[in-house]
């Protein structure tokens, strides 16, 4: 076939060429065999050992510090949302725990027996794939419209957040207002006013102040658990770290960035914590002590 030309016919058809013939070389395959696998063993091992430099790149922390830094609004918004809502959680939960509601007082216990036992992750996790399964459910029993592929990632990372700070700050809540003095809201009824009144006017803001250090560790705690809201996509510092750090492979600088950022969030927040704490400790009866 090779001599009557039946397999250059075959190879032009199937090919577009004839390769029936003596190959010749490239120019690569023409060097010497042994420089070739010389050259190739200097190049993978100049690949495979960076240089000193490329160990640690401090140019590149400086540079990626902005790109990281333009997300800590988001790590604030998540903080400081979850606090007020877990504030108002906390101060239901606190008051059911108080005053021994019926069957609310059972629920509010297993709530924070629950929270408080289960890590966080957990509950994210949880509420990332429970409450969609919840809405599906009430799509078909109760022929609700809610959409479960448009719900923000954030709404979980606002639930799962807000439930867990609440009952940490329900405990801290009731036991500031159980260290108010009794006899104060004794002598608001005295002078006319109602349980709601002396509650509202006498009790809860002595309260707030006792329990203002505890709010302040726990807001603390908050903004450095904020980190784990990237677990379930929603980008913030941590989350903007991890993306830089895969596109260029320096984990290690985008790291160190993240941790002066949450650093600095963190001692400006103790800052201002500090001046509003000895700003309404004023108020105290003990202050004057």
């Amino acid at each position: 076939m090779r001599s009557d030309g039946t397999l250059a016919a075959i190879s032009q058809q199937w090919f577009g060429a004839d390769y029936t013939g003596t190959a010749t070389w490239s120019t690569a395959e023409a060097e010497d065999p042994s420089e070739t696998g010389e050259s190739a063993a200097e190049k993978e091992t100049a690949d495979a050992e960076p240089d000193a430099g490329s160990l640690f790149d401090l140019s590149y922390l400086l540079q990626s510090f902005p790109e990281i830094l333009k997300y800590a609004p988001v790590t604030l918004f998540i903080a400081v949302g979850s606090m007020l809502l877990g504030l108002v959680i906390g101060l239901l939960t606190a008051l059911i725990k108080l005053y021994r509601i019926p069957v609310l007082k059972w629920l509010a216990a297993v709530y924070v027996s629950f929270t408080r036992g289960t890590p966080l992750l957990v509950q994210m996790y949880l509420s990332y794939y429970g409450i969609p399964k919840v809405l599906l459910f009430m799509n078909e029993r109760y022929a609700w419209q809610a959409d479960v592929s448009q719900i923000p990632a954030i709404v979980f990372v606002y639930v799962s957040f807000s439930l867990n700070v609440g009952a940490y700050l329900s405990e801290t809540i009731r036991a500031a207002i159980q260290a108010v003095d009794r006899g104060q809201l004794e002598a608001a009824y005295s002078v006319g006013m109602s349980r709601r009144q002396g509650l509202w006017r006498i009790v809860f803001p002595q309260a707030l102040i006792i329990a203002l250090p505890n709010f302040g560790n726990t807001f603390i705690g908050l903004l450095k658990d904020t980190s784990l809201a990237f677990i379930i996509a929603v980008v913030d510092i941590m989350g903007q770290a991890k993306i830089i750090g895969a596109r260029s492979l320096r984990f290690f600088e985008v790291y160190i960035d993240s941790a002066f950022i949450y650093w600095g969030i963190c001692l400006l927040s103790e800052r201002c914590l500090l001046l509003l704490e000895r700003r309404v400790s004023r108020y105290l009866p003990t202050a004057a002590v």
